[in-house]
């Protein structure tokens, strides 16, 4: 049997036990086993620095990654999961010279790269426990024992592979760049890192002049956002078409050259200034200026510097219309002035920058001083000669570095190159060939990125990382590219370990050509060369596991968020482009960036977000993995994180789920206590189902299984939560609700089970389909739930933990549209209905007279009846009428425009068609929707033009409150009677009864008894309590008793509350004290059952009528069985009588009398029955006259009592002297020596058991087959353990 069921749940402590008990059974790696021989599914995980803890970012990429990989593992493939580490790079060396203080590569050089690197080595994995720590406990499954890292030789050595190739290939060269640079790191970003952290700066903006050698009184005006480039000025460049103009400054006299469309950025009139020529920018080309600064005026006559220059790159957005050119510091300064001869590729750089940012000694004013320091004393320094014509701030988007969080800049540096630019078509012809979600990120930010393709800057002019494996002559003419580590020990001719500098850059190569000995390059690969190659290296490729990779590549699936779409997508596509011309993975999720809640970029300084542990601490890895793919984030736009949104998870999703689940378990052990129903899970009980609500929520979940697989393999994570909430709801508030009395088996033993089966089918479905979504909780229900599975079921295959199932096929076979459709009709009835009563301020609890469909399709109206009973429970209400009549109750039809169809197709005319259309007659709507179209003001409109709605007019005087969708509408009479509103007054003491129960903890099952009192006694509450007595019983399940409480009994919880203007005392007492006041004595003989019991007499013609019914009307009811297992209510009672005559769906009542003149009330002491003859009757049937029977206390059916001496009852059962009945009715059901058998087995609870059944207490004459059972009857049979 399942285990108890808590009302509450603590879902953080549930997770920790589920983790304490995946590592008992080792489940992941034993996933791995079995799935060893199945097709693979290849993952690539992209490596995470382990300088830093996880944040939100990387929870989210991980919970996508686990996602997609445990669906992928339960669909039937072996997924390998390795977890990466990225050991080398900026992040590490910036922790180091923090840490260390070094400010530059003098103080590395000093330390010794050795030192250096050792200290990095100590610090790469500092946070490693920590990462592992929280990817278990947020539900990940991912291989650390088997990681890679970038630091182990054998992944080094594959990277050296990776780049040999690519040399070979004609790839590499050396050049330089003005690339992104960080002084704070010393070392050029890819353009790519540049563009990951932008940010929102206030710089100075000046405007300078620059007067021309031909006329020095008339100047160029020139403006930058950097006055710190201004001491490398080499050229001024305005744009050859657009007009430009000399103006006279009237303030000053002053004469400036400008773009005429910009000449509002300097004057702010047009008074300030007087126009003197016109001019296009061609006609400026080549005339010379002076100098701005003195430090580099011998370019003027050795290169022709200081001139005006020509592309069309300058435009008339900002600035004046003149760029200032700084060639060694910006990209188009670079380009224009090595087009224009004033720079070459081999000449000696004007960079007056060092690494650190800082101007060198050719400008000798501002000498070692940081380049935005001297922003100041640059515009000062202008300012002093006359040079500054303005002065202000510019706002706008600015690089920073993504490590130092400092400001980059561009400045030219030398580097080693990959030629991409030149694959522009290949890289788009491959990411062709690739799956992403979404789409757009592929179709358009990717692709344009790289149809922009530029030249990959791999080298880093740094110490911790893979060295580039390039050893050069000294006159740079001889170059060696090593592949590999044996090659190098060929080439060099010493032992090798490791492949960092110290080991390496020591080792030198002899020349094939006379060049004496080649010496190693001093770079080192950036980092996102080594990322990029992980597909390789990871597997050591091509020097191990050559066919593994091979059958494995490209990728099944990766996953990063949107910021890789510049880095790791690209550099995973160029390194396998280039190698294989093959695109490196097939399927794709990019997600997008989880931000404070206020919008902002989470902020460790800020405290803008609250820490992802304590989360998770409060409520749950799984909540936090649902709340993040539910969100935009998954659909790669940003997400303002709100701990509230993981809480509702809790609230929406979890808790009903686990209340479904909590409901079924009780349930389940009410059915066995009560009922002696031992449930069993078999999934052929199911098909079986007849019950329109059963079928409807069968389908729904088969509907569920084939959308969950269906978007899954479109990798759409974020449409299924959707569903899940929605399937939530219907299973919570709609099937468990509606069939609340199946399940209590108030309609009988055969629809209770089938409830229970249809319940657990559905809810072991989801917990299977969603184990991927939502691990621990899945885990936490299945471990329950399997325990109620068929012990076939559990021969086929290792069912220890859910995550060993594979996902269940849909079972289409079960899937019905039509029930699907009536269900939906009824639950928009009742969704209307609810509202009217809201509107009303009417209570459900409230009965109402009537309620009223009305809708023009017929097949509408016939699924409403097909489903009627549910529509009247739901609502409370007396009647159902549906109509196609409308105007009998006053209702009319009108039409409405559909506004952004005819709005779009009618423009001007709009208007005038939407105020014909709403005065349209109901005629003329009941023309229009059986002719499908209508002409309006020359407008010709069809059926999808116009919305059809219902329009109730009944008037002030109505007893009907009309709701409408605009497809159906409902009528609800909300005049009740005082007999339905004292009712609902009886239903509201039932409700506040009910919930003292659950907040002691009660189960449905523990025997109580309720006391109730009502102060004053004049009061309306008084009389409706005691007039609806046994209906409040009969709900309760539980006896009803008027105050005062007896002293004996336990009080179990107490509580006053005020009700319609009345007090309302309830006290809830421990049962069993009620049991002992008439509890009989045991019979002394087996003359007499061993347990109380009465006889039944039915009394009511025409019945039964079930087939295979009993014809005989004298039946025996035990009142308890075992001996002390009381049977719990009247109610119970009635059940067993209607299970025993088949009366499942009618109203039964038993009464004490032959005349039917005193009924047996729910509270009664039902062990004062003990020995009589109760009478049943059938509601709505009259009844038959019948004779007192005499019985003179004998039971009127044969029986045999039962002894367990060997062995304990088990199962709930307490009593160990029971009795079990050879026939029931008298004359029929007669039992048979096996049926004997197991009904002594349930009696005590020793199902799984061998036993066996002797007639003396010695254990000997073993009952046998052929053993004639109807010479038992008044005797006693002892059980053994066989």
């Amino acid at each position: 049997m399942a285990d108890a069921s808590s009302d509450s749940i603590n879902f953080p402590k549930a997770e920790e036990e589920i983790l304490e008990l995946w590592e008992k059974l080792d489940v992941f790696k034993s996933c791995l086993k079995q799935s060893k021989n199945k097709p693979r599914f290849s993952f690539y995980d992209g490596p995470p620095f382990a300088t830093g803890l996880p944040h939100y970012g990387h929870i989210l990429a991980g919970t996508i990654k686990d996602i997609v990989t445990r669906f992928a593992h339960q669909s039937g493939f072996h997924v390998e999961r390795r977890f990466g580490w990225d050991t080398h790079g900026l992040p590490v060396e910036f922790e180091i010279d923090k840490t260390l203080g070094i400010k530059g590569p003098q103080d590395v050089a000093r330390m010794g790269i050795d030192k250096y690197n050792d200290e990095c080595r100590k610090i790469v994995m500092r946070y490693a426990d920590d990462w592992k720590y929280i990817v278990n406990r947020m539900g990940r499954w991912i291989d650390f024992d088997n990681d890679y890292k970038t630091l182990y030789p054998w992944f080094m050595e594959s990277i050296w592979w990776v780049f040999k190739q690519l040399y070979d290939k004609g790839l590499v060269y050396r050049g330089f760049k003005v690339m992104p640079f960080s002084t704070a790191c010393t070392t050029p970003l890819s353009n790519f890192e540049s563009g990951q952290n932008y940010k929102e700066v206030v710089d100075p903006a000046v405007m300078v002049s620059f007067p021309l050698d031909e006329d020095p009184s008339v100047s160029m005006i020139a403006w930058t956002t950097t006055p710190w480039t201004l001491p490398s000025n080499l050229s001024l460049c305005v744009n050859p078409v657009l007009e430009y103009v000399k103006v006279r400054e009237n303030a000053s006299g002053k004469v400036y050259i400008m773009m005429e469309a910009r000449l509002l950025a300097l004057f702010k009139k047009a008074e300030d200034y007087t126009v003197l020529a016109k001019f296009s920018g061609r006609d400026l080309k080549d005339k010379s200026y002076a100098p701005l600064f003195p430090y580099f005026a011998h370019m003027k006559v050795e290169r022709g510097a200081f001139r005006i220059l020509c592309d069309d790159y300058v435009t008339a957005e900002s600035g004046t219309g003149v760029v200032h050119q700084a060639p060694y510091f910006g990209e188009d300064d670079y380009r224009v002035c090595l087009a224009n001869g004033i720079i070459t590729k081999d000449m000696q750089m004007i960079c007056p920058v060092d690494d650190s940012g800082c101007f060198t000694h050719e400008v000798v004013d501002f000498e070692g001083m940081y380049v935005k320091d001297a922003d100041k004393l640059i515009v000062k320094k202008l300012k002093q000669e006359d040079r500054l014509v303005h002065q202000s701030t510019v706002k706008h988007s600015y690089p920073f570095c993504w490590r130092s969080e400092t400001p980059l800049i561009y400045r030219a540096v030398p580097s080693w190159f990959i030629r991409v630019e030149h694959l522009s078509e290949q890289l788009l012809k491959n990411n062709q060939q690739t799956y992403w979600v979404p789409d757009f990120v592929k179709e358009r930010r990717f692709a344009n990125w790289l149809r922009e393709a530029r030249d990959w800057a791999v080298s880093r002019n740094r110490y911790w990382g893979t060295p580039i494996p390039l050893w050069v002559s000294d006159d740079g003419e001889e170059v060696v590219c090593v592949g590999s580590i044996e090659e190098l020990e060929r080439l060099s001719g010493s032992k090798i370990d490791d492949l960092h500098r110290e080991s390496v850059d020591d080792l030198t190569i002899a020349s094939r050509c006379g060049k004496g000995t080649l010496r190693r390059v001093s770079e080192v690969f950036d980092c996102w060369f080594e990322s990029g190659s992980m597909p390789y290296a990871q597997m050591h490729y091509p020097f191990e596991n050559k066919k593994e990779f091979e059958d494995s590549f490209p990728a099944d699936f990766i996953a990063e968020g949107i910021d890789q779409t510049r880095g790791w997508f690209y550099t995973l596509l160029v390194l396998s482009t280039t190698l294989f011309d093959r695109p490196p993975f097939k399927n794709l999720i990019v997600n997008g960036l989880v931000l404070a809640a206020d919008g902002q970029k989470m902020s460790k300084r800020k405290k803008n977000y609250p820490d992802p542990l304590t989360v998770v601490r409060k409520y749950g890895a799984d909540a936090l993995r649902l709340y993040l793919i539910n969100s935009p984030v998954v659909r790669a736009e940003s997400l303002r994180f709100k701990e509230d949104g993981v809480r509702d998870v809790l609230k929406d999703v979890f808790l009903p789920w686990y209340n479904a689940y909590r409901f079924l378990l009780q349930n389940i052990q009410r059915a066995q206590k009560v009922d002696g129903l031992r449930f069993v899970y078999k999934p052929s009980e199911v098909d079986k189902a007849s019950n329109v609500m059963d079928r409807w929520i069968l389908s729904f979940t088969q509907s569920l299984v084939l959308f969950v697989r269906r978007e899954m393999a479109a990798y759409r994570l974020y449409t299924v939560v959707p569903w899940l909430v929605k399937f939530v709801d219907n299973l919570t508030n709609w099937y468990v609700r509606s069939n609340r009395k199946r399940f209590k088996g108030e309609a009988g033993l055969e629809e209770c089970h089938q409830a229970l089966q249809t319940l657990f089918s559905v809810l072991f479905d989801m917990v299977v389909i969603m184990a991927p979504f939502t691990p621990f909780l899945t885990e936490h229900l299945y471990q329950n739930l399997c325990k109620l599975l068929d012990p076939e079921m559990l021969k086929e295959q290792d069912m220890g933990s859910v995550h060993y199932l594979m996902l269940p096929q849909p079972r289409e076979a079960l899937i019905d549209s039509v029930i699907e459709r009536k269900v939906a009709r009824m639950q928009a009835l009742i969704e209307l209905g609810r509202v009217v009563r809201d509107r009303k301020t009417l209570p459900t609890k409230y009965p109402l007279p009537e309620v009223v469909v009305i809708h023009k399709d017929q097949q509408y109206l016939d699924d409403v009846v097909d489903v009627q009973a549910y529509v009247l429970e739901e609502l409370n209400v007396r009647l159902l009428t549906t109509s196609r009549d409308k105007e009998k109750y006053g209702v009319q039809l009108r039409a409405e425009p559909d506004h952004k169809v005819l709005g779009a197709r009618l423009k001007g005319d709009f208007k005038p068609v939407m105020a014909a259309i709403q005065a349209l007659s109901d005629s003329q709507v009941e023309d229009f929707l059986k002719s499908k179209d209508i002409e309006v003001l020359g407008h010709k409109l069809a059926e999808n033009d116009l919305r059809i709605m219902y329009s109730f007019t009944g008037g002030s005087t109505s007893k009907y409150e009309a709701h409408s969708d605009d497809d159906v509408l409902v009528l609800l009479d909300v005049t009740p009677s005082q007999a339905m509103i004292d009712e609902g007054v009886a239903r509201e003491v039932v409700n506040r009864i009910q919930k003292l129960r659950k907040k002691a903890k009660l189960l449905p099952t523990d025997d109580i008894t309720v006391y109730c009192d009502v102060m004053p006694k004049t009061e309306e509450l008084h009389r409706v309590v005691e007039q609806h007595t046994d209906y409040i019983e009969t709900a309760l399940k539980q006896p009803l008793r008027p105050y005062p409480i007896p002293f004996i009994g336990d009080i179990i919880i107490k509580e006053k509350t005020e009700m319609k203007g009345a007090t309302l005392e309830m006290t809830v007492v421990k049962r069993q004290v009620d049991h002992h006041l008439h509890y009989p004595a045991a019979p002394t003989d087996d003359s007499t059952p061993v347990v109380c019991f009465v006889n039944l007499h039915l009394c009511t013609p025409g019945v039964p009528a079930a087939p295979g019914a009993a014809a005989s009307r004298d039946a025996l009811l035990f009142l308890e069985n075992p001996r002390g297992d009381v049977v719990s209510s009247v109610a119970e009672l009635v059940q067993q009588a209607s299970v025993i005559f088949s009366l499942n769906g009618t109203a039964v009542k038993l009464y004490k009398s032959a005349e039917l003149t005193e009924e047996v009330l729910p509270s009664v002491d039902l062990l004062s029955l003990n020995s009589l003859t109760l009478y049943a009757s059938v509601a709505g049937r009259p009844p038959t006259s019948a004779h007192a029977i005499a019985t003179n206390g004998d039971a009127v059916c044969k029986y045999v009592n039962v002894e367990l001496l060997d062995g304990v009852p088990r199962n709930g059962v307490s009593g160990a002297l029971g009795c079990v009945l050879l026939e029931n009715p008298r004359g029929e059901n007669v039992l048979n020596a096996d049926q004997l058998l197991n009904e002594v087995k349930v009696l005590f609870g020793q199902q799984g058991r061998s036993i066996r059944l002797c007639t003396s207490r010695d254990g000997q004459h073993e009952l046998s087959a052929t053993t004639d059972l109807s010479s038992l009857h008044a005797s006693r049979l002892f059980v053994f353990s066989r």
